[in-house]
């Protein structure tokens, strides 16, 4: 992790290395935390954060559901992201707000213990690799399945149910990919270990739905909406493993790989082995959004002000 300088944490900027937790606190124990992955791109028009009302609004929904009210509005933690950019000097990062139960309860019943908020950004690279983006990357069924909605929350993005990643992740690293491909309870296609998923055939593009144990993706929705305005018809439904295999295309996306095609799942090559024509135009359009370079999607993108302060 290339380290920057200040962390926004309860309401103050302060020093990278003096953003310490204690050892009991409840988050660290339990997993009782929810977090965003959000990234500022340097555009045309400066520094700005995509889609950055749509991250602070499922943050939000996410400590909702379970149970964490957070001690600031939309609109500061809106300003807070912003201070700590500029405060950093960064023109693009990823950026990392965290809620988290902390330090003063110890047990599982965890509404007494305080509820803290973070803020850190840093400079970070995509997450699969640049060459990943260009060329592909290898994907691997994982043979642990996405997490049920009858035991967590698949639609929050909460801390302790990313264990259920991190195995795939480790599962599939060891084996020499890439990335996992989760699948759900009923053995339909969810997910990467981070990213969403779409696959391609005969020129349609079909995505699992929410009831498929996946993740809302931000980047997944702008990703959709990007292949409706090239005119590709988007289905969204059930997938089963075997399409992945008799795709002429697979592409993920996330907020941190953002978008990324892949070219063999399982050993099998999709398509041709390289990406598509599909995934290619959308990818361009994407990359072209991110970096305001197209202004169908300009208000997607929230400039980050020079002068930005601490909330």
């Amino acid at each position: 992790m290339q380290q920057a300088d200040l962390i926004w944490m309860n309401g103050q900027l302060i020093p990278w290395d003096d953003a310490k937790v204690h050892v009991l606190t409840h988050g660290l124990h339990y997993g009782t935390s929810v977090f965003e992955g959000v990234r500022c791109y340097d555009t045309e028009i400066g520094p700005a954060v995509f889609r950055h009302a749509e991250h602070v609004d499922r943050l939000f929904r996410s400590a909702e559901l379970y149970y964490m009210p957070i001690p600031f509005t939309r609109e500061q933690l809106r300003d807070a992201t912003n201070a700590t950019i500029a405060g950093n000097n960064l023109r693009s990062c990823y950026i990392r707000p965290l809620v988290f139960r902390g330090y003063g309860q110890m047990g599982l019943f965890p509404l007494d213990a305080p509820v803290d908020v973070m803020i850190a950004c840093w400079e970070w690279g995509a997450y699969l690799g640049e060459a990943g983006k260009r060329e592909g990357i290898r994907a691997k069924i994982s043979s642990w399945r996405r997490i049920s909605p009858q035991s967590l929350i698949p639609q929050a993005k909460a801390g302790g149910q990313y264990l259920n990643s991190v195995l795939a992740k480790i599962e599939i690293q060891k084996a020499g990919y890439e990335e996992a491909i989760l699948l759900d309870e009923h053995g339909n296609v969810c997910e990467g270990s981070g990213e969403n998923i779409f696959v391609v055939r005969d020129g349609r593009i079909a995505t699992p739905p929410l009831t498929a144990s996946i993740l809302n993706g931000i980047s997944r929705d702008s990703a959709m909406t990007i292949a409706k305005d090239l005119g590709f018809e988007i289905e969204v439904r059930d997938i089963t493993r075997a399409e992945l295999y008799l795709a002429d295309e697979v592409f993920m996306t996330g907020t941190a790989a953002e978008l990324v095609p892949v070219r063999e799942i399982d050993d099998h090559a999709v398509g041709t082995g390289r990406p598509g024509e599909v995934t290619l135009a959308i990818q361009k359009v994407f990359e072209d959004a991110l970096h305001g370079r197209d202004p169908r999607y300009r208000d997607w993108l929230d400039p980050v002000p020079v002068s930005a302060e601490v909330a």
